[in-house]
């Protein structure tokens, strides 16, 4: 079994700030086909006027992303110089890191965000158990759809990259939203929600 390819992009020193965190084939291959929460053909191709839904990029420092995390949780003062650093230390990781945004490509802001990130297991021969981190949506883009967008988003890409389950911790008022896009509590911790997933094994593909 060799080791996953790593997504290193062609690009040249002035479009380094664009790279991606991951490959966004991994985005446009997903399967919405399946997904009937979603109203008016929202889909992370089709997010609605305005908006774009790729992997996080080094310029996103500039377009608000770490204020965005802000409505979250306590940021701290993070310089330009550790933003880049975590970022490579993320891509210098392919197939763990997952760190997904919307976009107002209008304004030039983020306005939605969730994380992937992904935990290799020895247990079922070998398998991919995936954490859904860090939700947050604007509040001024509240009520468009963009939390279920988001997190579906992250649900899809779960199974693309073949986490046999993706969990996460959330408030009781939070269990609602999630459990309206199918996660369920988990026995004996009824904080910790989880989704499972029938994976068929691709002919040639990599675990990692």
């Amino acid at each position: 079994m060799g080791a996953p390819d790593v997504f290193l992009p062609n690009v040249d020193r002035e479009d380094e700030e664009e790279a991606p965190l991951y490959d966004p084939g991994l985005l446009a291959r997903l399967d919405w086909s399946q997904v009937t929460h979603m109203k008016h053909g929202v889909t992370s191709a089709t997010p609605g006027d305005g908006l774009r839904v790729r992997p996080l990029c080094k310029a996103d420092y500039d377009r608000g992303f770490l204020q965005l995390l802000g409505q979250l949780t306590k940021i701290g003062d993070v310089t330009r110089e550790q933003f880049d650093e975590r970022f490579e230390a993320m891509r210098s990781c392919p197939g763990h890191y997952f760190v997904t945004v919307i976009e107002d490509t209008q304004l030039g802001h983020i306005v939605g965000s969730a994380t992937l990130a992904c935990e290799l297991k020895f247990i079922r021969g070998c398998a991919k158990r995936g954490r859904l981190e860090d939700v947050v949506v604007s509040d001024e883009y509240r009520g468009k759809q963009l939390g279920k967008l988001i997190v579906t988003t992250i649900t899809l890409l779960a199974k693309q990259v073949g986490c046999y389950k993706l969990g996460l911790d959330c408030k009781d008022e939070m269990k609602p939203f999630y459990g309206s896009l199918g996660y369920t509590s988990e026995k004996g911790n009824d904080n910790t929600m989880i989704m499972r997933f029938s994976l068929e094994p691709k002919p040639g593909a990599s675990r990692l």
